[in-house]
């Protein structure tokens, strides 16, 4: 069934519910403070998603200056400007505040539109589109509060939008938990790679340097001309800057080379385990746009304004965990142009570590281990993303089944990610109980911590004998039982050095096959158990 269409502005909650924020000479960058009445702005709002990043502030004189473009919490805020369309509900934790000038704040009728309702079909495809039809501009798009109450809403009855963004968030956490997962993969290779080599910039080894251009082949991408795309799939993939992303490439985006007009184009051919990285635009929020090609992009042909690294006197595993390292970002400034780019020479020039080549490739033994767990963390993403894309698609016509969703309560909180667990606690049996340390005063020093936590860790596996191993059941154990020692003796608290030293062993272990590693797909998670020795 179709369900019956309202303009946006019809369901606000009367005069001064649907507003958008004051002119820009009444709210000048001038007048931010370092405290007092925050400042939505722009780069607050993501899709479905308020990002607490580099707020700022105005003064509460100033604020009830502007009060009638104030937001508080439960509000959908819109963003005008830029990704038009894109809302987000303010969350219950923030304090109310003021909007600036290309956001859009939105209270309505709680009798006829749920919020999250709402913003779920504003970030849906059919929500985008009716917004960009709305919009104007070239370089950048635009809308305006007039052209936003035009927008039409599918309005099923209230229940059902409850149902629907009950299902829907459901899929969102799931994605949401499944890019945490691949960014705390990404955060445990860059633990690996400076407890095994140490800061690049520092080099605390004392290892020789040499520039990039040196140990590794540097190619930018071919000018293809636009003329011959083509939407056909089984043609050669193109990859540009546009689709490359620090964690994946979206190769749903891309688009087609015909196949016959390959000669001479050759060595723009992409390998897996290539680094590719856009050179315009390389920056987003989460970080430098640099990836490795996965077997899906192989035989695909690399774009002008990207560049292709392939090692050559060192590991490809240790170059490319080499620039994703935050020292590879310092490097490669942005130009001062009208398109931030940065050269091919900030990319040549860098200085890679020449470190040992056999701990280059042992090194490159636990990446290619984690990467193949982030392939299939990032295909379960791609799996899931496109579930939300088919149910939202069919929820929003009318088309989805919810006789068997349940209404959700009106507190009913947004499921918090949980932090990554590559396996499943050991059954219940007896405590075991970690050692003591043969001396508390070695506790205070990170090199006596670092030698207790291997103790303990190598004590824990081998009363596992084969059981499964979760490393947040032993960090647990050893919390509790460094605040036992506590007593005792003025020690420090668990910080990120212990959690350093468990990933490290974890590794180490894994490499030694003291561990081992499956894949239990019925709950899509990686499982580690310990190896009873023979």
């Amino acid at each position: 069934m179709n369900y019956p269409e309202v303009t946006l502005g019809e369901l606000a909650d009367g005069k001064g519910s649907f507003v958008d924020g004051p002119f820009g000479s009444n709210l000048k960058a001038s007048e931010y403070v370092d405290a007092g009445v925050p400042v939505m702005r722009l780069q607050n709002i993501r899709p479905n998603e308020y990002l607490p990043k580099d707020v700022k502030y105005i003064t509460q004189q100033k604020a009830d200056s502007l009060s009638r473009h104030n937001y508080r919490p439960g509000d959908v805020v819109i963003a005008k400007l830029g990704a038009v369309g894109t809302a987000c509900i303010v969350p219950d934790y923030c304090d109310e505040g003021i909007i600036v000038a290309d956001v859009v704040r939105f209270r309505g009728d709680k009798t006829r539109i749920n919020h999250q309702y709402l913003c779920d079909f504003l970030n849906s495809p059919e929500g985008q589109d009716r917004v960009l039809r709305l919009s104007k501009g070239t370089t950048r798009l635009r809308t305006n509060l007039t052209d936003l109450k035009k927008i039409e809403v599918p309005l099923p009855p209230l229940d059902d939008q409850k149902r629907i963004a009950y299902v829907l968030g459901k899929v969102e956490g799931l994605i949401a938990q499944r890019k945490q997962h691949l960014q705390q993969l990404d955060d445990l290779l860059k633990s690996v790679f400076l407890e095994m080599f140490g800061d690049p910039v520092r080099n605390e080894k004392g290892w020789e340097k040499k520039p990039c251009s040196k140990v590794a082949e540097i190619i930018t991408g071919h000018p293809f001309k636009s003329d011959f795309y083509t939407d056909d799939p089984t043609q050669l993939r193109l990859c540009g800057g546009l689709i490359i992303y620090p964690q994946r490439i979206e190769w749903d985006k891309c688009n087609y080379w015909p196949k016959e007009l390959l000669p001479g184009l050759e060595r723009y051919l992409l390998e897996v385990n290539d680094i590719v990285l856009a050179m315009d635009r390389p920056w987003i929020s989460s970080g430098l746009k640099i990836c490795s090609v996965d077997e899906i992009g192989c035989g695909s042909l690399l774009v002008q304004r990207t560049a292709r690294l392939r090692a050559k006197e060192v590991e490809q595993y240790f170059l490319y965990a080499h620039l994703k390292d935050s020292s590879f970002t310092r490097h490669c400034k942005p130009t001062e142009t009208t398109v931030p780019h940065i050269s091919i020479k900030d990319i040549q020039t860098f200085q890679i570590l020449c470190a040992p080549k056999q701990l280059q490739i042992r090194f490159a033994l636990i990446a290619e281990r984690i990467e193949n767990i982030k392939s299939r963390y990032q295909q379960s993403l791609t799996d899931l993303e496109t579930l939300y894309g088919a149910l939202s698609q069919k929820a929003f016509k009318g088309e989805l089944d919810l006789s068997r969703v349940p209404l959700p309560s009106e507190d009913t909180a947004t499921t918090a990610v949980e932090p990554l667990e590559t396996s499943e606690p050991p059954p219940a049996k007896e405590p075991f109980s970690l050692p003591d340390p043969s001396e508390l005063t070695t506790l205070n020093s990170a090199e006596g911590r670092h030698a207790l936590i291997n103790q303990w860790l190598e004590a824990w596996l081998t009363d596992l004998n084969d059981a499964p191993f979760s490393p947040r059941s032993f960090i647990e154990a050893a919390q509790q039982r460094l605040i036992e020692l506590a007593k005792e003796e003025d020690l420090p608290e668990w910080d990120a050095a212990e959690y350093n030293s468990v990933q490290a062993w974890v590794f180490e272990a894994l490499g030694d096959r003291r561990l081992t590693q499956t894949y239990d797909d019925a709950k899509n998670r990686v499982q580690l158990h310990a190896v009873s020795p023979r």
